[in-house]
């Protein structure tokens, strides 16, 4: 076990004052078997009453209303968690899995069907395309994974990207670049495509640089695998996700979950100036 402070702070200043609508915050790690949380803490300037409740993901989702005008609006969120994850690869797939293709059992096939079906419909063809250079038909079930998650971050170049929402996959192909959300939608996109039940992850990663607290969040992939369940791919760094991975949320479609999402009503055209810090430190 190990365990980890996560601070992250999103600052919005506006050019004057504004009336800030509801907002819709995915700040609090997903707690299970393998995540715990210490101690939570959550502030936000200006005055503002919250609400908490879980969404149809059974994220911990916390809605925020204000109650005043103001030219800043600042959320502050520091989380102490026990992370239990030691072994990424101490799991067993069901034997009707093992290889590809395979069909979900029939008690399964309806709660996964949402997981199965794109959101990017009109990307498959292109998808498709991609996917023939892998020959992956015939192959183990996770060696496929593995290959294909490794192969999204060896052939494609990172690029930080600041505005809203996710490339599409073809786009992301074609432009041989992207972020960690558009590689996470890549590879969901992709597994959709070979009917493999997949959704987008959303959380934190503890690395050099969010000790260094210089950080955002991060963006990963989960395809569902019989006898184990739901398995995280982080196609960014190529690896099978383990206990630096903090999930926050997760969603079918990739656009569902950003962590801080909301509107405001001012006058003039000038945007927000948003400052985001995320910083994931190992504690004795």
């Amino acid at each position: 076990m190990q365990r980890l402070r996560i601070k992250h702070q999103t600052e919005y200043l506006f050019p004057s004052q504004v009336t800030l609508n509801q907002h819709r915050l995915l700040l609090r790690p997903r707690e299970g078997h393998d995540v715990r949380i210490e101690s939570s803490k959550l502030e936000i300037t200006p005055a503002h009453n919250i609400k908490w409740h879980r969404d149809v993901f059974d994220n911990s989702l916390a809605v925020v209303n204000f109650a005043a005008r103001s030219d800043k609006l600042v959320i502050a969120s520091e989380v102490v968690i026990q992370h239990f994850e030691q072994a990424p690869f101490d799991f067993l797939v069901e034997d009707y899995a093992v290889n590809y293709p395979f069909m979900y059992a029939v008690g399964e096939q309806i709660d996964l069907a949402a997981f199965q079906r794109l959101v990017f419909f009109n990307d498959q063809q292109i998808i498709n395309n991609w996917l023939l250079q892998f020959g992956l038909y015939g192959m183990e079930t996770f060696g496929l994974l593995v290959k294909l998650n490794q192969a999204i971050c060896n052939q494609f170049s990172y690029q930080v990207r600041e505005e809203p929402g996710v490339q599409p996959p073809a786009q992301t192909i074609a432009q041989r670049s992207g972020s960690c959300r558009d590689y996470a939608t890549l590879f969901i996109e992709a597994c959709r495509c070979l009917g493999l039940a997949s959704r987008f992850v959303s959380g934190y990663l503890h690395a050099p640089a969010t000790e260094a607290g210089n950080a955002t969040t991060h963006a990963w992939a989960e395809i569902y695998l019989p006898g184990t369940g739901w398995k995280g791919f982080d196609p960014t760094a190529g690896v099978v996700t383990g206990n630096q991975h903090i999930a926050v949320a997760v969603a079918r479609d990739p656009e569902a979950i950003p962590p801080v999402s909301g509107s405001f009503i001012g006058l003039g055209a000038a945007m927000p100036i948003m400052r985001v810090n995320v910083q994931v430190n190992l504690l004795a």
